[in-house]
């Protein structure tokens, strides 16, 4: 979880990445407002008065319209469900305010900036947590609940937006394309998305997000993905390009390799259980559906839909 944590901040640390996700994901006019050639990334690296240090993940600046009234962006990223994140959001936000009242950083208007908190979420399990500090408060009628807090952050859950029937993956945006990654239904469909993110970042003006992408695969999709086998070739790879070659040579392998693997596992249990474990483990540990995994193992469809509630 570290490695995509870490994966993850160096990814939005470039401009492109906030861009492509503001005008792809955020369907709301005031982001047509914005001067997105003025990005920038601001500290994420609070000290409150009492001298507890907190960290948020990314916090980037954009001005909006000809004023430079700025509107923040505070970016977290979430592998699994936190019921606590509004409570987080709630803190960070907080946070932030402080150093900009000490650097009497407000608006011409001598308040503060408005500010976009955004959970990107790459889960497999829905999110069910609360978008919205108020939802946690205890309601208390008399007239208390005119105290209740009230915060709400944007949350982008990548797998309930790329099995949205109405997603269209359709334009350069790299966020899509990592969303479609991180939750593809095949290889080919992997292979052909990573294949437009490399002609995307051709460019050498793009060498820098090009080796963020290129340590994304290696250290963080490509480990998730791979037979164990395959696992530290990627390790040897500098370039994306190298990456994408590999994959496009070796992943029409990879699913007679699981199945293998699954059965060299299981081979003391029987053909049928060891099937069964390694489709509960592709399940755990690659973004592939249903029928990908019926098409490596050899299992009827039927079987593979029943064994998801195990996983």
């Amino acid at each position: 979880m570290a490695q995509h944590d870490s994966s993850y901040k160096l990814l939005f640390s470039h401009q492109r990445m906030v861009r492509d996700l503001l005008t792809g994901f955020v369907k709301e006019a005031w982001v047509d407002e914005l001067d997105l050639d003025s990005l920038e990334k601001a500290s994420g690296s609070y000290v409150t008065d009492e001298l507890r240090d907190r960290e948020s993940d990314v916090i980037w600046r954009v001005r909006w319209g000809d004023t430079w009234l700025y509107v923040y962006l505070l970016i977290e990223f979430q592998s699994r469900v936190d019921h606590g994140m509004p409570v987080r959001i709630m803190s960070y936000l907080g946070l932030l305010y402080q150093d900009l009242i000490r650097q009497k950083a407000f608006t011409p208007n001598g308040k503060l900036p408005p500010v976009l908190p955004v959970v990107l979420y790459n889960g497999e399990r829905p999110w069910n947590a609360a978008l919205d500090i108020h939802a946690m408060v205890e309601t208390v009628s008399g007239g208390l609940e005119r105290y209740s807090p009230q915060l709400r952050y944007l949350l982008l859950d990548e797998k309930a937006i790329v099995n949205d029937p109405n997603w269209s993956s359709e334009g350069r945006n790299l966020v899509a394309a990592l969303f479609n990654l991180e939750h593809y239904r095949g290889i080919d469909e992997a292979l052909e998305v990573l294949g437009r993110v490399v002609e995307w970042l051709y460019a050498e003006d793009q060498s820098d997000l090009r080796r963020a992408f290129t340590a994304w695969l290696k250290r963080v999709w490509a480990p998730c993905q791979a037979p164990e086998e395959e696992r530290q070739s990627f390790e040897r790879l500098d370039e994306l390009q190298e990456v994408y070659d590999m994959l496009q040579e070796r992943t029409s392998q990879w699913p007679q390799r699981w199945r293998q693997e699954g059965l060299q596992e299981g081979r003391q249990e029987g053909r049928q259980e060891a099937l069964h474990e390694t489709a509960l483990n592709l399940m755990r540990t690659t973004r592939l559906d249903d029928t990908a995994i019926a098409r490596a193992t050899g299992l009827p469809i039927d079987e593979i839909a029943s064994l998801r509630g195990e996983a």
